[in-house]
């Protein structure tokens, strides 16, 4: 048999099996399969990750708690008698009552509003923060990169822990409402460096590609490509780090309301029952214990989430 009929034959044979080569398929020929996107291969990283489910499954609890508070606890945490402090569990407070005869399960239940509730808002303001200034640092360099690059070395420079404190004790105010909202301003102001680190690269590398030249050379104007073709590329970074970053913030309003500078009663926060456990801690551990759980576990589920995202977007890292 010559090469030719060789050649001829086995088109013939891969023809009835079909391209896909399936056997059974006679006289089918398969059809190419689609590529895969970005998204596509992390979201099947991530699948076979139990890290993943668990960090997952753990804010998605969280959230609830947070959300629904009623749909974990039957008590309402503001409902305190002194005959009972650092009573037994009874009466639906499965872990006891604290020195003031408060449920303490359902005061670290109702406090997942007010440390989420400050997270969130502060990831979503940095977030916001580290787009404009990365973006404009990114995109038109020069001498906009450096003075903006310098500011961001100035920010990361500083302490966050330390500034927010100082910083709040400057715009101490009584109200519970106004206090929150300083909170969560100073978090964000100090900690949107490392987020406008990531966008700023992530731009330089979109603004080199082809398909913003070619938009260049339509007349395509500067806020168009960085809206339509810039701004896509640096969101799934700025995701990444705003996810890790928004347990550091819980720790970090658990951290000045435990100092006495964050969040005031009668705002229900794990940081300030942290505090008031540890004043009381020789009659019962309970009151320190059950908040603390909380706080870690909850801190911990965004750092290991936003981990494992971080690891399926990477293709470094895969």
């Amino acid at each position: 048999m010559s090469d030719f009929e060789t050649v001829a034959s086995s088109e013939n044979q891969a023809a009835r099996r079909g391209v896909s080569g399936e056997p059974g398929t006679p006289g089918r020929v398969g059809r190419p399969s689609k590529p895969r996107s970005l998204a596509g291969d992390a979201w099947r990283d991530l699948r076979r990750k139990p890290i993943f489910w668990i960090s997952l499954v753990l804010v998605l609890l969280v959230t609830a708690m947070a959300l629904a508070p009623g749909l974990f606890t039957r008590n309402d945490p503001a409902t305190c008698v002194l005959s009972r402090q650092h009573a037994a569990p009874s009466g639906g407070a499965i872990f006891g009552y604290d020195f003031q005869g408060c449920d303490t399960y359902a005061r670290a239940v109702y406090g997942a509003r007010a440390s989420l509730l400050v997270g969130a808002l502060s990831a979503l303001l940095t977030g916001v923060i580290a787009l404009v200034v990365g973006m404009l640092a990114g995109y038109f360099g020069g001498w906009v990169d450096a003075v903006l690059s310098r500011v961001i070395d100035i920010v990361l420079g500083i302490p966050l822990l330390l500034a927010a404190i100082v910083l709040l004790k400057r715009v101490a105010s009584d109200s519970a409402t106004v206090r929150l909202g300083s909170v969560i301003f100073v978090l964000a102001v100090l900690g949107w460096t490392t987020a406008a680190r990531v966008v700023r690269s992530s731009v330089i590398t979109a603004r080199q590609q082809d398909y913003v030249a070619a938009a260049r050379m339509l007349g395509a104007g500067n806020g168009r490509i960085m809206w339509r073709h810039i701004l896509p590329n640096a969101l799934a970074p700025a995701i990444v780090v705003l996810t890790i970053a928004l347990g550091s913030f819980i720790a970090a309003e658990a951290t000045l309301s435990f100092l006495g500078i964050g969040l005031k009663e009668p705002t229900i926060s794990w940081g300030i029952d942290i505090n008031n456990g540890r004043v009381h801690m020789r009659e019962s551990a309970t009151p320190l214990v059950v908040p603390s759980t909380f706080l870690a576990l909850t801190v911990l589920a965004f750092i290991m989430l936003g981990d494992a995202i971080r690891d399926a977007f990477d293709p470094k890292l895969r």
